[in-house]
C-alpha cells in the first residue's frame, strides 16, 4: 500500500511539473505557482520510497517552501505588524543549541590526536572559501551588498551537515567533527576579520559588532548545549528526538523569510547567483580535497577536508546578514548556498560511499 502511494506521488509530481512548465512557456507563470509547489512536495514524498533518493526529500521540501515564498512573499514578511525577520536570530540560537547537545568535550580531543589534519582542515577552510568568494563577488557584477553575501558565506565556519556527509562518504568522521568544532569556536574572531578584509570594499563591516553577533548566535547556545549534554543527556529523550526536526524546520523557515524579503532581487539575478554559488561550493570540495593531497594525507582524510571546506554554516551567515540590516541583499547568497550544498554534498557522499578508500580496501 505504501509503495503504491509513493508511485502515485511520483506520477502526480510529473503531472504537476509538466502542466506548470506548459503554463510558464505560454506566459502564465503566475498561475503555475501552486503546481510547482505541489510538484516539489509530491516528488519529496515519492523520493521516500528509494533508499538512494530519500536523503533529498528534505531539500525538495526546501524547494517547495522557496517556491511558495517567491509566489506569495506577503505571507512570509510580517503578520499583524510583527516582522518574521525578528525570528531569525532566535531560530539560529535554537539550532546552535541543538548542535551543542550533539557534541561533547571529547570532540575537541581530536586536536591533540590529529593536529595535522585539524590544522590543514581549518586553515584550508578559512583560506580557500573566502578567496573563492571574493573572486566570484568581484567578477559577478552584482550590486555591492549582494556580492558581499557571496563573500559572507565563504567566510562562515563549517556546519553540522558536513559531519553527516562525512559519515555517508566513509570519510574520517572524528576529524570532521573536530574541524567543525574548532572552526565554529574560531568564527567569532576569524569571520569578522575576513569579512573586513574581503568584503570591506563592498559594504561597511563593524568587526566588534559582528564578533558579538556570532558569540550570541553560536558560542553561547553551543556552550549551553554542551552543558545540557554533560548533565542532562538521555534524561530528556523527547528533546534529543525533537532537536533534529526543530533544526531542519528552523533552517527551512529562515530560508523562506530571506527568499520572501529578497524576492525582487532573486527574480532579477537568481540564475546567475545560483550558478556562482554552485561554482563556489564545487571549487571548495575540489581545492579542499587537493589541499589534503598536497600534504600527503590519507584518502579518508582528504575526503573529510574536501567536505569540511566545501560546506558552510549558511544559517549563521543568514543571521549575520539580518544583524547587518541587509537580509534581503547580503542574505541571498547564504539562502541559496544551503539547499545547493545539501544536494551536492549528498551526491558526493553517494559517489564516495560506493568507492571505499583505497587504504581501507587494502
Amino acid at each position: 500500500m505504501k509503495n503504491k502511494l509513493y508511485t502515485i506521488a511520483m506520477v502526480l509530481a510529473a503531472l504537476c511539473f509538466w502542466v506548470a512548465l506548459a503554463l510558464s512557456f505560454a506566459g502564465h507563470t503566475g498561475n503555475a505557482g501552486p503546481l510547482y509547489i505541489g510538484g516539489f512536495i509530491m516528488l519529496a514524498i515519492g523520493f521516500r520510497r528509494s533508499a538512494l533518493l530519500k536523503g533529498f526529500a528534505y531539500t525538495l521540501c526546501i524547494f517547495a517552501a522557496v517556491a511558495t515564498a517567491l509566489y506569495y512573499p506577503q505571507y512570509f514578511q510580517e503578520y499583524k505588524g510583527f516582522k518574521f525577520a525578528k525570528l531569525i536570530t532566535p531560530l539560529i540560537q535554537v539550532i546552535m543549541f541543538g548542535m551543542g547537545t550533539s557534541m561533547s568535550l571529547h570532540d575537541f580531543v581530536g586536536v591533540v590526536k590529529m593536529p595535522k589534519g585539524v590544522f590543514i582542515g581549518v586553515f584550508s577552510h578559512f583560506l580557500i572559501m573566502p578567496l573563492i568568494g571574493y573572486t566570484l563577488a568581484s567578477l559577478s557584477g552584482f550590486p555591492p551588498e549582494i556580492a558581499a553575501g557571496i563573500i559572507l558565506i565563504g567566510c562562515s565556519p563549517n556546519g553540522m551537515a558536513s559531519n553527516v556527509i562525512s559519515y555517508l562518504a566513509k570519510a574520517n568522521l572524528a576529524l570532521s567533527i573536530t574541524i567543525t568544532a574548532v572552526s565554529t569556536l574560531l568564527a567569532p574572531v576569524i569571520t569578522p576579520l575576513l569579512m573586513k578584509l574581503f568584503a570591506g570594499a563592498f559594504v561597511q563591516i563593524h568587526v566588534v559588532d559582528m564578533m558579538w553577533d556570532i558569540t550570541k548566535m553560536v558560542i553561547l547556545p553551543i556552550a549551553a548545549g554542551l552543558i545540557f549534554n554533560k548533565f542532562l543527556s538521555g534524561k530528556a529523550k523527547w528533546l534529543d528526538n525533537a532537536m533534529p526536526v526543530v533544526s531542519m524546520l528552523g533552517i527551512a523557515f529562515i530560508i523562506v523569510i530571506i527568499t520572501a524579503a529578497g524576492r525582487n532581487s532573486l527574480l532579477t539575478i537568481g540564475p546567475l547567483l545560483i550558478l556562482l554559488v554552485l561554482i563556489h561550493n564545487l571549487l571548495g570540495y575540489t581545492l579542499g580535497y587537493w589541499s589534503g593531497r598536497l600534504f600527503k594525507m590519507s584518502e579518508r582524510d582528504c575526503r573529510t577536508i574536501a567536505i569540511e571546506v566545501g560546506m558552510q554554516n549558511g544559517g549563521l551567515a543568514s543571521g549575520l546578514a539580518k544583524e547587518m540590516g541587509k537580509m534581503a541583499t547580503v542574505g541571498l547568497a547564504p539562502a541559496v548556498f544551503g539547499p545547493l550544498m545539501n544536494i551536492t554534498g549528498s551526491i558526493l557522499a553517494t559517489w564516495w560511499h560506493r568507492k571505499p578508500p583505497e587504504e581501507k580496501a587494502v
